[in-house]
C-alpha cells in the first residue's frame, strides 16, 4: 500500500504542477499567447486556441508546418472544445508530442482557457455591438442628422464626411448548423471587406420587416464616394464567402455611393433590394444598377414597405401559404410560367412535369388568388406580386428542383471549373 502511494505521489505532482503552470499564465493577466504556451508545456503538445468563428487567437508549435498540421487537425491532432456553461467559446486544437495528455488534466486546463477567451472577448463583443447598434440605427433611419452619422462613425474609426456605399450579405445554411455561425459569418465579411475598404465597418443588422431577430444578414458600411472602392470590396465579401461557406446559399447586394451620410439610408435599402432579388434569382451578386424594373419598387421599400407588403398579400401570399403548408410548387410554377413568356409546354420541360400538371397549378393559381394568368391584368398583377415578394426578402418554400446545381436540369455558373 505505501509502495502504491509513493508511485502516485510523483504523478500526481506533475499534474498540479502541469496544472499549475497553465493557471499561474491566466491569473498573470499576461494574455492568451502566454497561456498557449504554458498549455503546451503543461500538456506536451502544439497547441492552438480557435474562437467561436474559427479566428486563430494563439498558437504555440515547434514550426510552421507543425502549426499547419494542428490547425487542420491532421496526422494525430486532436480538439477539445472550449466552453462557458452552455455556450461554446472556442476549441483547443493540440497535437501531442509523446503520450496523450490525461483526460482529467485536459478538462480542467480547457476550463481555464475557455474562460480566458471569454474574458478576452469582451473588448471585442463591446466593440461589435456598437458597431451593430450605429449601422441599424443608419439603416433604420433612426438617426438622421449628418453630424450625429460623423460624429458617431468617427468614435468607430470610419470618416463618412464625404458618404459611403452599403453592402448587404446575407447567408442561410442549407442544413442546420451548431455553434455560432452568425459569429464566423461576421468574421469572413469581415476579411473579405477591410483589405478593399480601409475604415469598413461590418455588423450584423436586423433588417426583417418586424423587427424578428437577425437571419444572417449583414451590412458593411464602404467609407468614401468611390463606387469602383465598394465594387472591390464586394467583389472580397463574395470572395470569402465562397471560399469558406460551402454549405449555405449566399448573397451580397452593392448600393450606389450615397455622397451625404444623411442619405444612407436610401443606399441600405439599395443594397438589401439587390440583395434580395440575386437571391430569389439564385445570383451570388447584384449591384443595385443591375436589378431592372425591381428598382421601382424601391420607394415603395423605402417609404412605405406597408403598401408592398400589402399588394404581396393581396397577390401571391396565398400561394407562398399554400405552398409551405402542402409542400407543393405553385410560386415555383408561376415563375417558371412567366420566365417562358405564358407558354405552358416550355414550361412543363423546365419543371420536368406534364402539361396538364402545369395546367391544374394554374388553375389552382387562379383558385387561390382570385388572378388569371389567362387576363392581362391578372399577368401584371401576378408578375408585380412575385417583385414585391423578392423584393420584400420573402423566400417561397423550395421544392428538389429548386436546389443548387438541379434548378431546371442546370449547372451553376462557373460549377464546371471547380
Amino acid at each position: 500500500m505505501g509502495m502504491a502511494r509513493q508511485r502516485a505521489e510523483p504523478v500526481i505532482s506533475d499534474f498540479l504542477e502541469a496544472f499549475g503552470d497553465v493557471s499561474t499564465a491566466v491569473e498573470s493577466g499576461a494574455g492568451l499567447p502566454e497561456v498557449a504556451r504554458a498549455t503546451s508545456r503543461a500538456l506536451d503538445a502544439s497547441v492552438a486556441i480557435v474562437d467561436s468563428a474559427t479566428s486563430v487567437l494563439a498558437v504555440a508549435c515547434r514550426s510552421p508546418e507543425d502549426e499547419r498540421l494542428v490547425l487542420s487537425l491532421r496526422e494525430g491532432s486532436e480538439v477539445h472544445e472550449l466552453r462557458v456553461a452552455d455556450s461554446s467559446v472556442g476549441e483547443l486544437r493540440y497535437r501531442p508530442r509523446g503520450e496523450p495528455p490525461p483526460a482529467a488534466l485536459l478538462r480542467m486546463v480547457g476550463a481555464l482557457i475557455a474562460l480566458e477567451v471569454e474574458r478576452s472577448r469582451g473588448p471585442a463583443r463591446a466593440a461589435e455591438a456598437s458597431i451593430a447598434s450605429f449601422v441599424e440605427d443608419l439603416l433604420r433611419r433612426r438617426v438622421t442628422d449628418r453630424d450625429n452619422i460623423v460624429a458617431r462613425a468617427q468614435e468607430l474609426g470610419a470618416d463618412l464626411t464625404a458618404g459611403a456605399s452599403v453592402i448587404v450579405a446575407r447567408a442561410r445554411p442549407h442544413a442546420p448548423e451548431e455553434g455560432d455561425w452568425r459569429a464566423r459569418l461576421l468574421s469572413i465579411v469581415e476579411r473579405g471587406a477591410r483589405p478593399a475598404a480601409s475604415g469598413a465597418l461590418a455588423a450584423l443588422v436586423d433588417l426583417t420587416r418586424g423587427g424578428g431577430g437577425h437571419d444572417g444578414t449583414l451590412a458593411v458600411l464602404v467609407p468614401g464616394s468611390d463606387a469602383e472602392s465598394a465594387k472591390r470590396c464586394a467583389g472580397g465579401v463574395r470572395r470569402e464567402l465562397e471560399a469558406n461557406l460551402v454549405a449555405y446559399g449566399y448573397a451580397v447586394g452593392r448600393s450606389r455611393p450615397a455622397a451625404d451620410p444623411a442619405d444612407l439610408h436610401r443606399a441600405g435599402a439599395e443594397a438589401l433590394l439587390a440583395a434580395n432579388v440575386a437571391e430569389a434569382q439564385g445570383e451570388t451578386a447584384l449591384a443595385f444598377e443591375e436589378t431592372g424594373a425591381y428598382r421601382l419598387l424601391l420607394p415603395a421599400m423605402s417609404e412605405d414597405p406597408g403598401e408592398l407588403e400589402r399588394f404581396y398579400d393581396e397577390t401571391v401570399a396565398p400561394l407562398v401559404t399554400y405552398d409551405d403548408q402542402y409542400e407543393t410548387q405553385l410560386v415555383r410554377t408561376l415563375e417558371s410560367f412567366f420566365e417562358a413568356d405564358g407558354n405552358v409546354a416550355r414550361t412543363a420541360e423546365r419543371l420536368f412535369t406534364h402539361r396538364h400538371t402545369i395546367r391544374y397549378r394554374l388553375e389552382r393559381v387562379r383558385d387561390l388568388c382570385g388572378l388569371d394568368v389567362g387576363s392581362t391584368d391578372g399577368r401584371e398583377r401576378l408578375g408585380l406580386g412575385l417583385k414585391a415578394m423578392r423584393v420584400l426578402g420573402i423566400m417561397p418554400t423550395r421544392g428538389p428542383l429548386a436546389e443548387p446545381g438541379a434548378e431546371t436540369g442546370r449547372v451553376p455558373r462557373g460549377s464546371k471549373d471547380r
